[in-house]
């Protein structure tokens, strides 16, 4: 099944250490079902000495979360809301199940 969740958008964090934070989308891994958060789900991890960073030592990076542990925040009141699908101006659109407002539209067009 196609994810529901996309590159950009933003998200409310419902489990883990990381619950109730807000986020933007940096990344989605279809094959995994995760996505990285931008600023959450942080953890440690040590890197040799390289010519980019020379002295090595320890580096905060955010760390992948299960897509079933996200909803998309609403566009209207950022709350956390599921996504449904409506037609808008003939083309298909994601819209925030709370409020009916539109979160995007497929295929490029305006709404």
């Amino acid at each position: 099944m196609a994810s529901k969740l996309k590159k950009g958008m933003n998200v409310f964090i419902m489990t883990g250490k990381d619950k109730t934070k807000n986020g933007k989308i940096l990344f989605v891994d279809h094959n995994a079902e995760t996505v990285i958060i931008e600023g959450c789900n942080l953890v440690k991890r040590a890197t040799r000495p390289s010519q980019t960073n020379p002295n090595g030592g320890f580096v905060e990076r955010e760390a992948p979360i299960h897509m079933s542990n996200v909803l998309v925040s609403d566009p209207e009141t950022g709350k956390p809301s599921r996504i449904g699908f409506a037609e808008v101006g003939g083309t298909k659109a994601r819209i925030a199940k709370k409020s009916g407002k539109v979160i995007d539209v497929e295929d490029g067009a305006e709404a």
